[in-house]
């Protein structure tokens, strides 16, 4: 029993002996790390400034229509109300009938609207990722980087490299 324990014992100590030393020789080498904050780069990259105003202009058109959709249906609304105490049976039902009709062509037309609007936004935003990955490939291969992360709970500022990569978007665009 005695023997079995001794054994334990410097396997232990074996065991510990390496990983000191392993992590000894990792922070003896230059392990240089970035973080890239990829909200900043769609904020202020001028590839993602651009394609965010396209998009606005692109689907500008339609959110008028809805925005004039959404006062028609008030002032419909607003004169039902109004009016009701002196139509007849048959008016407010007709009344009622195009409230309900106004009110769903609307609410079609404005998922429609937010699905077209995130689905055209998903891709601009693909492709923006695309071209920072390249970017980020290119930084890291030039400046000898061991790793480069994104998208973590918190980073030291001084391992940011967002605005190098939004600098290489920006001469690339």
């Amino acid at each position: 029993m005695l023997k079995t324990k001794s054994i334990l014992a410097v396997s232990l100590g074996a065991a510990f002996a390496a990983l000191t030393s392993v992590a000894a020789q990792a922070q003896a080498a230059d392990l240089k790390v970035g973080y890239v904050d990829t909200q900043r780069i769609f904020r202020i990259a001028p590839s993602a400034i651009d394609a965010a105003k396209k998009i606005e202009t692109e689907f500008s058109k339609r959110d008028q229509e809805l925005q004039r959709l959404e006062k028609q249906l008030r002032t419909l609304q607003e004169t039902a109300e109004r009016d009701a105490p002196t139509m007849s049976e048959n008016q407010r039902r007709a009344k009622e009938r195009e409230f309900s009709d106004l009110s769903r062509d609307f609410q079609r037309k404005q998922r429609e609207f937010r699905e077209d609007l995130s689905l055209r936004q998903n891709e601009a935003n693909a492709a923006i990722i695309e071209k920072a990955n390249k970017a980020i490939k290119q930084i890291a291969d030039s400046e000898k980087y061991d790793l480069i992360l994104q998208d973590v709970v918190w980073v030291s500022p001084r391992l940011d490299i967002t605005d190098k990569v939004v600098k290489a978007l920006s001469d690339g665009k």
